[in-house]
C-alpha cells in the first residue's frame, strides 16, 4: 500500500471514530428517555407514544453507528472457529473475498433499495401511523443511506488494509490469543 492510500484508510478510520463518538452519546441522550417515560407513565400516568417512537429510533440509529464504528479496525465479533486457527495471510484473504462478494454488493443493494424509500417518505411527508407519533418519519428512513455510506467508507478503509496486507508492504497481524486463559 502507498503512502497515500495508507492516509486515506487512516483518515477515513479517524473521521469514523470521530462520528461515531459524537453519535456515541445518543445513549445517554436514550437513557434520560426511557427514564422520563417510565417517571411521566407511572408517577403521573401519562404515556406519549412520540416519546416511545423516539426510544426505538435512537436505538435503531445508535445500535447501526456501533456497527460502523466496529468496522474498519475489524473489531466486530466473530462467531468463527475456523478464523482463529488461520494464518493470518489466509484470514486476509477471507476477509478480502468477503469484503468484494458480499459485504460491498450489500451494501449497494441497500443503497438502491433505500434511497427510493426515502425519497417516497420526503415526497409524500410521511409521519407516524400512531396518534400522537412522530412527525418526519423521512429523518429516520433518511440514516439508512447515511449508515449504509458510513459503513461503506469503512469497508473501503479495512479493503486498503487488507490488501497491504496480501500486496503491500505491511507486517500480517499476530494470531488472536484465545481468551479462556494461558496454557
Amino acid at each position: 500500500m502507498s503512502a497515500s492510500e495508507r492516509r486515506l484508510a487512516d483518515r477515513i478510520e479517524r473521521g469514523i471514530e470521530r462520528a461515531t463518538a459524537a453519535v456515541s452519546w445518543l445513549w445517554l441522550g436514550l437513557i434520560a428517555l426511557i427514564v422520563l417515560t417510565v417517571v411521566l407513565r407511572y408517577a403521573f400516568g401519562v404515556g406519549r407514544i412520540e416519546l416511545e417512537e423516539l426510544q426505538w429510533h435512537l436505538y435503531a440509529v445508535g445500535f447501526a453507528m456501533g456497527i460502523v464504528a466496529c468496522s474498519p479496525r475489524d473489531r466486530h465479533v466473530r462467531v468463527d472457529v475456523l478464523r482463529e486457527r488461520m494464518r493470518p495471510r489466509t484470514r486476509a484473504w477471507v476477509d478480502l473475498y468477503g469484503l468484494l462478494c458480499l459485504k460491498l454488493p450489500f451494501l449497494a443493494l441497500v443503497l438502491w433499495s433505500a434511497l427510493p424509500l426515502v425519497l417516497d417518505a420526503l415526497a409524500t411527508g410521511e409521519e407516524s401511523a400512531s396518534a400522537g407519533g412522530l412527525p418526519y418519519r423521512w429523518m429516520l428512513k433518511a440514516t439508512i443511506p447515511c449508515l449504509a455510506m458510513a459503513l461503506g467508507l469503512a469497508a473501503l478503509a479495512r479493503l486498503l488494509r487488507v490488501l497491504d496486507v496480501l500486496f503491500g508492504e505491511a507486517a500480517p497481524e499476530p494470531p488472536r490469543r484465545r481468551r479462556d486463559g494461558p496454557r
